[in-house]
């Protein structure tokens, strides 16, 4: 499925490192088996994503101030509570000299018309790069840029943790769901 996945852990060149200890990544590598144009449909799909990511519990678009915002619920182990994202994400598909690469930028935003929930903790520091190009072959060549502060109690070691290992999941997962995909349509 992936070959060559990187997962980079740099220090923010941020305050916030100094306060949370938290980290960006970055991640880099080869999915064999899936065209770049179907790999960013397949990412940019948030009904097929409901289907496929059993971290989703809620998941949708809205227009807002004539911009689409997104809302994702995700469900977090107990004793710990959701957390939620309010964010603005856009796709481009570009042509570079020839190349053509996929990407797909999201920022968390705030926006009074996804109040903050009881219960849930609103995650306000998101941010996610992706580009996609092909690797030559039938598969595609993939760096993503991500960096999330969930708030509440965690400790950033188990943040950290987390995340170093959810990003490799989570790109298997999305790995299977281009295969899926594929039989969809």
């Amino acid at each position: 499925m992936w070959r060559g996945v990187l997962l980079r852990r740099d220090p923010l060149s941020s305050l916030v490192i100094l306060e949370t200890g938290l980290c960006e990544y970055k991640v880099f590598g080869v999915l064999e088996s899936c065209p770049p144009a179907l790999l960013a449909d397949v990412y940019m799909d948030i009904d097929y994503r409901k289907q496929w990511d059993q971290n989703v519990k809620e998941l949708y678009e809205k227009e807002c101030d004539g911009k689409i915002v997104v809302y994702w619920e995700v469900k977090y182990p107990f004793p710990m509570s959701n957390r939620d994202y309010v964010y603005i994400r856009q796709r481009r598909d570009l042509d570079v000299e020839g190349r053509k690469i996929h990407v797909v930028l999201a920022q968390s935003t705030s926006v009074p018309q996804f109040a903050e929930r009881p219960g849930v903790i609103r995650v306000k520091g998101y941010k996610q790069c992706l580009a996609i190009e092909s690797d030559g072959k039938k598969g595609s060549k993939v760096f993503m840029y991500y960096f999330d502060n969930p708030g509440g109690q965690i400790p950033s070691w188990l943040i950290n943790w987390a995340t170093k290992n959810g990003v490799p999941n989570f790109l298997e997962d999305m790995a299977k769901a281009c295969k899926t995909y594929l039989k969809k349509n």
